[in-house]
């Protein structure tokens, strides 16, 4: 049924129209009360956008103009935003077009994009918008008509009175709307009753990525700018002495700048930089700081035994089921640092200007880019302008600010403006890691195979809490002790994809197979027991949607034909993270003695999906991110330094090496949950579990390839 939502008169402003205005509804993303409502014309809106936290404008020819707030880096917020808009207004899509917004701490909240956050933290927002709009436009054509509104309909931009067959266009009636006073209430649609929202929609940028258009920071270009590429130390260590004398020597050169631990190289263009970063001649030693060894493998053994683990939840009693098991199971789980390589390396551009700075370039955080620079600065953060161009990827790395900084400090150095570039090299081996961690797990049964206790144990290089203590099975078992022990390396990590779940989602999954195939259970039914206790008999709390997991659970099972065809070998694998629920399915053939990875089925409960183009993408890509990073992303490091410095030997998966992958969805009947990063998780999992079902094979580190148990099985991946 339709959804009454209050609204509040005070959110809202309204300013007389103009001859060529139009209707303006702005929107406070950090209160869950109402759209604030101002007309003005089109040129206005163009020009005084950022006045207002987010807004929808309608023009007198019937525009409608919605800005996005959150930076855009392929999680295809930038289409999605504007048909929950359009879906409440009933507005023409065709006539819909959506502008980026710049920062703007006082008009919009939550201006970042990371933690699949986006959509659950804007669909009431959005959806209250488009249908205050809508509320506004059908008075005004009551008034005009002379007619009850209720006798009123609306479909792609047009008002129809049926009884009358007298029709007019948003355009027509939006000067009269905007004299109206804002409502108390409006009434939101029945989801049954959506046009556009679970439609396929291509990208709004599409046309102007095909076309090569300049959309993403490498491409923004200023007349008179310099560039400018940095050289950094290796991890641990500092500059003890620099030789630029050959590096000036390059045409096309104007500068070589050292400050802090870092010589930035300032020049005409990209080119001749780079050809002078192969000249520097720099000397480090120890900062003092660093590791006695870069083994990070044999520092998280030893660690994994330390007493200073922090118990993160603990229920039941422990050590008297582990006491009292018919049958105990315990297995270790590891995965290595890993890049994020993005498509588009690290860059931005700054122009200091005394006390005023402009920064513009790709960031899934703005604010946290221009507080640090006015930090860097000491310079009030009103100071600084924060323009967001399209991201080339990001998956975490670019929460991070410290690429902006590059630019900011030699722009200040050199006073003018600076467009700081990484290459490949120094985005491998200068970035920001996905944290290095090793798992042990414990696992005890009753004489009937009941897992009646479970222990978890993580170490985690500058993870913070590898664990999540909250996440299933918690509450499913009776006795359980889940701790986490934080290592501070030298090495910098940062969020990556689906950060902690990325890598525990697989080591949980797999080590849940071993335990069923100890119980002398089918996987899945394993699973389905453990959330009925979670269910019936939880211990503690239960922070996860049971029923939406069982619910994708079974459709797996069921899509998949899971346990039915002798001749295929199926893993399994499920979890929640960022507010969804996604299941797993990789199917195996012995073909001529060699397994061949067909086919993944995927089932994801996300609550309503907004744009079914752009949800395939993400679940599509998620699993081929799991799946490439599971089987092969490695990062070794040697003094301070990955060996691994570009595609060249850093193992990325290749196009054809993607199975056919089934995309579903499972509606719950839930408003939108994340859908950016919940798909990566479980594919290691399943894929590691087939390979056992079908070779007997146990996989408990990644990359898979660099595993004996792996390296003579010649695993091959074809399209069903």
């Amino acid at each position: 049924m339709a959804d009454i939502t209050k609204t509040n008169r005070r959110d809202f402003l309204k300013i007389a129209a103009t001859a060529t205005g139009g209707l303006f509804i702005g929107f406070y993303w950090s209160s869950c009360d109402s759209p604030k409502m101002k007309v003005l014309s089109t040129e206005e809106v163009l020009s005084k956008a950022h006045n207002f936290n987010s807004f929808l404008s309608i023009s007198p020819d019937g525009d409608v103009v919605i800005y996005s707030p959150n930076p855009e880096l392929g999680q295809n917020i930038k289409t999605s935003f504007p048909m929950v808009v359009a879906e409440e207004l009933d507005a023409d899509w065709s006539k819909v077009r959506v502008l980026q917004a710049p920062l703007d701490n006082d008009k919009f909240d939550r201006q970042l994009t990371g933690g699949s956050g986006a959509m659950p933290h804007s669909w009431e927002r959005l959806r209250k918008a488009g249908a205050t709009a809508r509320h506004l436009l059908l008075t005004a054509a009551a008034n005009q008509l002379e007619v009850d509104m209720a006798s009123l309909s609306t479909e792609k931009g047009m008002i129809y009175h049926k009884a009358s067959g007298k029709k007019l266009t948003y355009g027509e009636v939006v000067m009269a709307a905007s004299e109206l006073e804002a409502p108390e209430e409006v009434l939101l649609k029945d989801p049954k009753d959506f046009t556009i929202i679970g439609t396929p929609i291509k990208n709004v940028d599409n046309d102007d990525m095909f076309t090569g258009k300049p959309l993403f920071g490498l491409d923004f270009y200023r007349e008179g700018m310099l560039h400018a590429m940095i050289q950094r130390p290796p991890f641990g260590m500092k500059i003890k002495s620099v030789d630029d004398a050959s590096a000036r020597s390059v045409s096309g050169v104007t500068d070589v700048i050292q400050y802090d631990n870092f010589v930035a190289i300032v020049g005409t263009s990209t080119w001749p930089l780079m050809k002078a970063k192969r000249r520097l001649k720099v000397e480090y030693e120890s900062d003092g700081n660093v590791e006695s060894t870069f083994d990070h493998d044999k520092i998280m053994k030893e660690l994994l035994d330390s007493k200073d683990a922090r118990v993160m939840r603990q229920d039941g009693n422990v050590d008297e089921a582990f006491k009292n098991a018919a049958k105990v199971i315990t297995s270790e789980y590891q995965c290595p640092f890993l890049p994020h390589a993005p498509m588009e390396p690290m860059n931005f551009f700054a122009h200091v200007k005394g006390e005023e700075v402009e920064l513009i370039g790709p960031t899934q955080t703005p604010d946290a880019a221009r507080m640090q620079t006015a930090q860097l600065l000491g310079i009030p953060k009103e100071n600084i302008t924060v323009d967001i161009t399209r991201l080339g990827g990001g998956f975490g790395r670019r929460l991070r600010a410290d690429y902006v900084l590059d630019a900011v400090e030699v722009s200040r150095r050199v006073n003018a403006p600076v467009k700081v570039t990484w290459t490949r090299e120094d985005d491998m081996t200068g970035g920001a890691y996905r944290p290095a961690v090793r798992y042990r797990f414990s696992a005890a049964l009753d004489a009937a195979g009941n897992m009646i206790g479970f222990k978890l144990r993580g170490v985690g290089l500058n993870a913070g809490n590898s664990v999540r203590q909250d996440n299933f099975p918690s509450g499913a078992v009776p006795n359980l002790l889940i701790e986490n022990i934080n290592y501070n390396s030298s090495v910098t990590t940062n969020a990556w994809r689906a950060p902690i779940t990325n890598f525990l989602a697989y080591a949980e999954q797999s080590f849940l197979d071993e335990v069923a195939l100890e119980a002398q259970k089918d996987p899945v039914k394993f699973r389905l027991d453990l959330l009925e206790q979670a269910k019936s008999s939880p211990t503690g709390s239960v922070n996860y949607d049971v029923d939406r997991m069982i619910g994708v659970i079974k459709d797996a099972a069921e899509r998949s034909n899971w346990g039915k065809d002798s001749n295929v070998k199926q893993g399994f694998s499920v979890y929640f993270s960022h507010r969804s629920y996604v299941a797993q399915v990789a199917n195996i053939e012995m073909i001529n003695n060699q397994p061949v990875l067909k086919k993944i089925v995927a089932s994801t409960d996300c609550g309503i999906v907004v744009n079914p183009t752009g949800a395939n993408h993400q679940v599509r890509g998620g699993i081929v991110d799991g799946m490439g990073h599971a089987m092969f992303g490695n990062l070794v490091f040697e003094n301070g330094l990955p060996k691994q410095k570009n595609f060249d030997s850093y193992r990325l998966i290749r196009m054809k090496e993607v199975p056919e992958i089934d995309v579903n969805y499972v509606d719950s009947g839930y408003d939108p949950t994340g859908l950016g990063e919940p798909a990566l998780p479980p594919t290691g999992g399943a894929i590691a579990n087939a390979i056992f079902a079908a070779t007997g094979r146990r996989l408990r580190s990644q990359p898979f390839i660099e595993q004996k148990e792996f390296s003579d099985l010649n695993l091959e991946i074809r399209r069903g």
